[in-house]
């Protein structure tokens, strides 16, 4: 006898979820009473539980915006620094330069008397006591065909 055709019979049309929620285990080990006997169920206390809830969210909030800021000031900086280097970059191939840069290689960037840059592998303490230039800074030719300073 097929009890799909029973038109007293009910069908349970509740979400697949729903049906998987139903607790169908022993009794004893019953997340919620099941009996007269159970453990008592008190109602909520809903201000108590909003407050709760604010709280617990505001801090989780604030913990995530911090850190979406850390990271930002993070980014900010990384970009200060390589307009830096770009702005720097440009000015050293502006210079004299009579030779060609190889990557990863270290230089030395000085100025002349009348404002000119020069851009060498001469290092400051092989001069002499008498450098004809002034010395600017210690750089290196990174990958990027930009320049990062050294010292």
């Amino acid at each position: 006898m097929d009890t799909n055709n029973n038109p007293t019979e009910e069908k349970d049309t509740r979400p697949l979820f729903l049906k998987d929620a139903i607790y169908q285990g022993e009794l004893h080990a019953a997340p919620y009473a099941i009996s007269v006997s159970g453990p008592k169920i008190e109602a909520i206390d809903k201000g108590k539980m909003v407050a709760v809830a604010h709280q617990t969210m505001q801090i989780q909030a604030d913990q995530q915006i911090n850190m979406l800021k850390k990271q930002a000031a993070l980014l900010m900086q990384q970009a200060r620094e390589i307009e830096q280097r770009l702005q720097l970059s440009h000015q050293i191939y502006q210079s004299e330069i009579g030779f060609e840069p190889v990557i990863g290689t270290i230089y030395h960037l000085y100025k002349r008397h009348q404002g000119t840059w020069v851009l060498s592998m001469i290092a400051p303490y092989e001069w002499g006591s008498t450098p004809p230039f002034t010395f600017l800074n210690t750089v290196r030719l990174l990958g990027d065909r930009t320049w990062e300073v050294l010292a």
